[in-house]
C-alpha cells in the first residue's frame, strides 16, 4: 500500500524548523519501523512551466510493506508523539491511500 500526504505547513512555522525536524525525527523514526518499506518527504519547489505558487508545500510517500503491522507500529507511544509533531506542523495534512492502475490485480 502507498499513502501519499498532502500538506503546507501552519501559519507561523518556518521551513527550516519544520524541515529539521523532519530529517532529524520524523523520517528516521518512521524508516525504521518493520511495517514500513519506504519513506521520502519532499519539498515542492515550483510548478512545471509556471510561476505559480505550488498548492502544497510538501508531499510525503510512505510505502507501506504490512497494512496489519502498520496498524500496530502507529499505535505505540512513539509514534503516537511523532504524529502529534507533525500535527502542529502541517496544516490539514491529506492523506491519501493510493492503487496502481497499471499493476495487474
Amino acid at each position: 500500500m502507498r499513502i501519499i500526504v498532502l500538506f503546507n505547513l501552519r501559519p507561523g512555522i518556518g521551513a527550516a524548523g519544520y524541515e529539521a525536524w523532519a530529517a532529524a525525527t520524523d523520517i528516521p523514526t518512521v524508516r525504521g519501523l518493520a511495517s514500513i518499506a519506504g519513506f521520502n518527504v519532499f519539498a515542492a519547489t515550483h510548478l512545471l512551466g509556471s510561476d505559480a505558487t505550488p498548492p502544497f508545500a510538501y508531499v510525503e510517500i510512505i510505502d507501506v510493506a504490512d497494512t496489519d503491522a502498520c496498524g500496530v507500529d502507529i499505535a505505540t507511544p512513539a509514534m503516537q508523539r511523532i504524529s502529534a509533531e507533525f500535527q502542529a506542523f502541517a496544516d490539514n495534512p491529506a492523506f491519501m491511500v493510493m492503487r496502481n492502475v497499471g499493476a495487474s490485480a
